[in-house]
């Protein structure tokens, strides 16, 4: 089973687009910087319209740009434009009644898995794309911004794992049986 890229590829995109400021920049500029064919990053430019991300213009001219400031676009708003509404999913087929585990597994999972959502998208909306490009630039280390996007890739997991772990102490977390 592998993970999905779609995340990172579109915050990726979305950042470069900030990087530009205001100059709209065409899928073969955008899929250089990502190293992927142009024809996929048009198709998320897609999805990233239609999450009211970015705007486009056909043409000789033309191009996508981001179509609010990047401290207005969060990474929990990056994160529901391409992905799936869940980190995990449960079988692909139902477990056997017949078993003991198989007939409370998929109730119980899915309280696990509507904790772990709403923790991860609780960290990602702490988390601008101003704040990854901040981390990025040369000089940022003193700046705010960069200490909260310092947080990005290992925290998210760790914060998300704590609150979960929190809850699940506190009796949040509902236990099926």
């Amino acid at each position: 089973m592998s993970t999905s890229s779609r995340f990172a590829v579109a915050t990726h995109i979305l950042t470069l687009m900030a990087w530009s400021e205001d100059e709209a920049l065409k899928s073969e500029q955008v899929a250089e910087s990502v190293n992927t064919n142009p024809v996929v990053i048009r198709r998320m430019l897609c999805e990233l319209a239609d999450a009211n991300l970015v705007v486009s213009q056909t043409g000789s001219t033309g191009g996508s740009r981001l179509s609010r400031k990047p401290a207005e676009i969060s990474l929990r708003d990056v994160y529901r434009a391409v992905e799936s509404p869940s980190v995990f999913s449960l079988h692909r087929q139902p477990a056997s009644r017949q078993c003991p585990v198989g007939m409370g597994i998929e109730s119980v999972l899915g309280a696990v898995f509507a904790e772990t959502n709403s923790a991860v998208e609780q960290v990602l909306a702490k988390i601008s794309i101003k704040d990854v490009m901040m981390r990025l630039k040369p000089g940022a280390a003193g700046s705010r911004q960069h200490a909260r996007a310092e947080k990005l890739p290992q925290e998210i997991l760790h914060e998300a794992t704590r609150s979960i772990n929190k809850r699940s102490r506190t009796g949040t977390i509902a236990k099926e049986q």
